[in-house]
């Protein structure tokens, strides 16, 4: 098995280096997005009761978000600090960096499984999800939390080996293990005819075989940084470090994942048919501002590096490069989304198990709020930038102001008669301050770091 090659972000053209180092990080993210929207198609067109079904997942999904946060912690994290190693041309801190992950990781996730096995139903009895899909949903997120060790490790492999510069290889092994997990959902589905639990297995087993590739590359490329010292197996500093990149991520994810938390219990108190409509939506929109936020981890590890190198003026020209990138892709969505609203929706829902109001709640969400999918891309950038270059406080902060906007406005339009327009609106409201917050700390992190006297290897700081 030949893997990609690593590659140094710190040389030839921002533009070309970029877009050929983003592409597969926005694929591998648009591939991920498919397993959970393969599962609502699946289990919408061909389970018993289509919406029902499709309820069950979004909620459980909702949970199961809040533990990825600590997986998607630890690949934004971990990659961060091997991508300042790995500019710096530090190979034993590279491997010592990923030995160390691995272990600190590794129990995490196993605490992280105990949470959700014992504390299931106390998690699904504040969302106030109605007896006709409850046993569903418990089952679906039983299932999805076994999976969560091949869920952690593949997003580590993944972050590390998109930090050394190759993010093709994590890439084509999703999308193997994505025609795998279509493949199972029809058979457990439509064959077999287990509706929310196959889909739920699917997956797992999906997630199960890109894991395994993952990690075997990963192998491949630690046993290729030869040293002359011997790499320390753990080490306490660099522990340090994971935590202090690591920890403004797993706080930004679950909080935003303990904010939907919060909304979809609102909005399930709005009946079934708004809890359809915006959990159909949702997904859409999730699965486009995914793709911005994949370009945004290619930005965080292209700015490790270069603010390692000294080149703070090649992270000004990535910031601009991905944005560009960034606004064609978020445009497209926003046309497509906005034009055919109706056709999505019953993409994941055949239309004689779909209600009326059902879609007029998923055409107004994805309306309204796929109009604002460029103002969010903005802010998403500008985090990452941030991020790349240590500025952890100014990351926290935007994503806190959206989250906090986003949720207090859900419950406060929809109490003063906005009714489901509330919540529809609170998205574009919060995104749009959030994005003035976190243009500001860009730039304030750029002008701190073009005062500075470049080093070959800054440690991480804080921005502001």
């Amino acid at each position: 098995m030949k893997s990609g090659k690593t590659v140094n972000l710190t040389n030839g053209s921002v533009w070309k280096v970029l877009l050929m180092y983003s592409l597969p990080l926005f694929g591998s993210a648009m591939v991920q997005q498919l397993y959970s929207l393969v599962d609502l198609l699946v289990v919408g067109n061909f389970a018993k009761e289509g919406a029902l079904a499709v309820d069950a997942i979004g909620n459980a999904t909702v949970v199961i978000n809040i533990l990825l946060a600590f997986a998607l912690g630890a690949n934004g994290g971990c990659a961060v600090i091997v991508a300042k190693f790995f500019g710096a041309g530090d190979k034993k801190k590279v491997r010592e960096t990923v030995y160390t992950a691995l272990i600190s990781f590794c129990v995490i996730c196993a605490f992280l499984m105990v949470i959700g096995f014992s504390f299931a139903i106390l998690f699904l009895n504040a969302l106030n999800i109605p007896s006709s899909y409850y046993q569903d949903c418990l089952v679906y997120l039983y299932i999805y939390v076994g999976s969560l060790p091949f869920v952690f490790l593949y997003n580590l492999g993944c972050g590390i080996c998109s930090a050394l510069g190759d993010s093709k290889t994590p890439f084509i092994f999703l999308v193997l293990s994505s025609f795998l997990n279509v493949g199972l959902d029809l058979l457990f589905v439509c064959v077999f005819h287990k509706d929310v639990a196959g889909a739920a297995w699917a997956t797992l087993i999906s997630q199960a075989v890109s894991c395994v590739l993952t990690v075997i590359v990963l192998i491949k490329k630690l046993n290729a940084f030869k040293t002359e010292d011997r790499a320390k197996k753990f080490d306490k500093s660099i522990l340090s470090d994971l935590f202090k990149t690591s920890v403004p991520i797993i706080l930004q994810q679950s909080f935003v994942s303990v904010g939907n938390f919060f909304v979809n219990s609102r909005i399930n108190s709005l009946g079934e048919d708004a809890t359809t409509g915006f959990t159909t939506a949702f997904k859409l929109v999730c699965m486009a501002t995914m793709g911005v936020v994949s370009m945004t981890n290619g930005l965080a590890n292209f700015a490790a590096q270069n603010k390692a190198a000294g080149e703070v003026k090649r992270i000004k020209q990535g910031f601009l490069a991905v944005l560009c990138y960034a606004l064609v892709t978020s445009v497209v969505f926003l046309v497509i989304f906005v034009t055919c609203p109706d056709f999505f929706t019953r993409l994941f829902i055949q239309k004689e198990k779909l209600t009326d109001d059902a879609m007029k709640y998923s055409r107004q969400f994805l309306v309204i709020v796929s109009s604002f999918i460029p103002v969010v891309c903005v802010k998403i950038i500008a985090d990452g930038a941030v991020r790349g270059c240590g500025g952890n406080i100014g990351f926290t902060v935007s994503t806190f102001t959206d989250l906090v906007l986003r949720v207090l406005l859900v419950y406060f339009l929809t109490d003063v008669g906005w009714g489901f327009s509330g919540v529809c609106w609170a998205w574009p409201i919060g995104w749009g301050i959030s994005m003035f917050v976190a243009l500001l700390f860009y730039l304030l992190t750029i002008r701190k770091l073009s005062g500075k006297k470049p080093t070959k290897c800054n440690m991480i700081e804080g921005a502001v």
